[in-house]
């Protein structure tokens, strides 16, 4: 019996969320990806009512998505998908099959404005950054507060692992599928330990 395979883009949809004036998001000037998923949301939320509406826009990009959703966010855009990820209804969340967190900024503003639950995101995650070493250890503590895995790499180490005609978010449901796998290793492994059948 031969197994049917698809393509990876067919099997999910592409959200991407960032700032917009930001004109070279970080996952295009870092991999080459292209500006857009299949989704696009700005993110320019100054007030709450504004942070609200955004929310309300990315729950109706994921519940409309025919297929399961992989968000890519840079900046601003990361506290905001973690604010919504640990607010929202699971039936919502469910349909994200992970995130990858480019170069997450934020000040002590920016902490309150997306307060919320001090939980793991319900999806599997990764902080990616490839610009500023000297802010590694704080973007390790935030990765560890979302529970995803902490990138710090350059272009070359990253998509180098990649076949160069693979597209591009092929490319990044690859790069996530990596990174967490020993996620899910680790915990078939607590879960082997604790003697709990999965």
């Amino acid at each position: 019996m031969t197994a049917m395979t698809m393509p990876i883009s067919d099997l999910f949809s592409v959200v991407t969320l960032s700032d917009p004036a930001n004109r070279a998001p970080s996952w295009k000037a870092l991999l080459g990806w292209p500006d857009r998923g299949d989704a696009h949301l700005d993110h320019h939320a100054r007030t709450d009512a504004q942070r609200n509406l955004w929310a309300s826009r990315l729950d109706d990009a994921v519940t409309r998505s025919p297929r399961p959703v992989l968000l890519v966010a840079e900046g601003e855009s990361c506290h905001a998908t973690a604010w919504w990820a640990r607010l929202s209804p699971a039936s919502y969340v469910s349909k994200v099959a992970g995130a990858l967190l480019f170069a997450p900024r934020g000040d002590a503003e920016t902490a309150q404005k997306f307060l919320s639950p001090r939980v793991v995101l319900p999806f599997p995650s990764a902080v990616v950054d490839g610009h500023a070493p000297r802010h590694a250890d704080d973007l390790q503590a935030l990765a560890a507060s979302w529970g995803s895995r902490f990138v710090e790499a350059g272009p070359v180490s990253i998509a180098a692992r990649e076949p160069a005609q693979e597209p591009a978010w092929q490319q990044a449901h690859g790069l996530l599928m990596r990174l967490t796998a020993n996620m899910v290793d680790r915990k078939l492994r607590v879960a082997e330990t604790l003697g709990i059948r999965l």
